[in-house]
């Protein structure tokens, strides 16, 4: 995009030009050098989503994975420690893993034959003598920073700095409700994943997984033709709200809506009496509180940078270029609940499958922005909607309606606040 005004000063000089309370430039989605600050920035400093443990249950299982532009390994050792390595031999840079996933404890580079432990340490080369000595320091690349928060896994470069629950923050507690809904107390995401490749800025799909403005618009064909209600719950008159969870984290906040008609399961398109093994296990495990649970329902929310929550499925937003992206999908699968489980695939399918009607509609809108934004004017995107009726809740945080763009407004608060932090 060439742009009216100059976005290539921005890392010297600050972002208050190009984001605003109200607007954001259109050279964010679109300049290279913005992007390589981000993946600077951001995606190799803050605390990334990477994956979850159920994705290596056994000692020495691995997958593989992507932390911005790079391929990395996800290991469990042999002690049940895990780590994340770059998959990139210490030797000359071959990659040493091909397959997705699978069992090792080590790995073994083909070009050369150097191998390495899962946990990076280098075990072994050919031909020593050339060396002069039977052991070099040349370890794999390691993330130096992997936690979990309720079996889900993050990342971070950065060898220091705020711990995983810090940059959580509230949104943990979305992370929570969703975990409670399994009648063992924790999810699984085993269902494999999906690979959406979207010619589009990473940050439009964040943008739009916070956006409760557009599904009437959107996938109005959809809830027309299925008899969804889910339209409804996305309106002026919807009692639902969007809520700024600090440090760039949101929630579309559905649980009002569903608390009007107190029906278990309503949250999930479903009756009690469909999902009767699963019902009789939640009461069996929370007891009284099981009501309010199955009300309730699952949460909506995007965690800062890269995942986000929709109810019965899990997203994993990697960049990829500027203008490109990949969006990994699974369906969740709660632990104790295979009758529910299966339910589960069979609508993330539906939804965000590569048939999926949903995801169709939301890629279109995607690629039709990253488009769009090309064009010289207007240079801003406007991102009021809802500031004159923003209210601040009993937990202090700023909340604004179903089709306000609230979250929309606490990402690039975020955004803006790590981008312009001193090095």
């Amino acid at each position: 995009m060439t742009s009216l005004i100059e976005p290539a000063a921005t890392t010297r000089s600050g972002y208050d030009h190009l984001i605003r309370r109200d607007k954001v430039h259109g050279s964010m989605y679109t300049d290279p050098a913005i992007f390589v600050e981000e993946l600077r920035r951001i995606w190799y400093r803050t605390w990334v989503f990477i994956g979850h443990e159920s994705e290596v249950p056994q000692p020495n299982d691995y997958v593989r994975k992507r932390l911005g532009l790079q391929d990395v390994i996800l290991t469990r050792d042999r002690d049940g420690e895990l780590h994340l390595l770059l998959n990139r031999c210490a030797h000359r840079g071959n990659q040493i893993c091909d397959e997705g996933q699978g069992n090792s404890s080590t790995f073994r580079c083909p070009y050369h034959g150097w191998t390495f432990r899962n946990t990076g340490e280098l075990v072994g080369f050919p031909f020593f003598k050339g060396y002069g000595q039977r052991k070099l320091e040349l370890n794999l690349g390691r993330v130096p920073r992997v936690d979990t928060y309720q079996g889900f896994v993050f990342a971070s470069f950065a060898a220091d700095g705020p711990g995983l629950v810090d940059h959580l923050g509230a949104a943990a507690g979305e992370i929570d409700r969703l975990v409670r809904l399994s009648p063992e107390g924790k999810v699984q995401l085993t269902a494999g994943w999906l690979q959406h490749q979207t010619r589009a800025n990473w940050k439009l799909l964040v943008e739009n997984e916070t956006d409760g403005y557009h599904p009437q618009f959107v996938h109005g064909s959809i809830f027309g033709v299925t008899g969804s209600p889910i339209g409804a719950l996305y309106s002026d008159t919807s009692t639902a709200v969007t809520r700024d969870l600090g440090q760039g984290h949101s929630e579309n906040d559905l649980r009002p809506e569903f608390r009007k008609f107190a029906e278990p399961m309503r949250w999930f398109g479903t009756t009690e009496a469909r999902v009767p093994e699963y019902v009789a296990a939640m009461r069996k495990r929370y007891g009284e509180d099981a009501e309010k649970i199955m009300i309730e329902g699952a949460p909506h929310v995007m965690i800062f940078p890269n995942l986000f929550i929709a109810e019965i499925q899990v997203f994993n937003i990697q960049p990829v270029a500027v203008g490109e992206c990949i969006q990994y999908s699974t369906a969740i699968q709660m632990a104790g609940a295979p009758e529910l489980n299966q339910r589960m695939v069979s609508q993330c399918m539906g939804s965000v499958g590569p048939a999926g009607m949903l995801l169709a509609d939301d890629t279109e809108m995607y690629e039709r922005n990253q488009l769009g934004l090309e064009c010289l004017t207007p240079e801003w995107l406007d991102i009021r909607r809802g500031l004159n009726r923003e209210r601040v809740d009993e937990n202090g945080f700023t909340v604004g309606g179903a089709t306000d763009e609230t979250g929309m407004r606490s990402f690039w608060s975020r955004y803006k606040t790590l981008m312009e932090a001193e090095s």
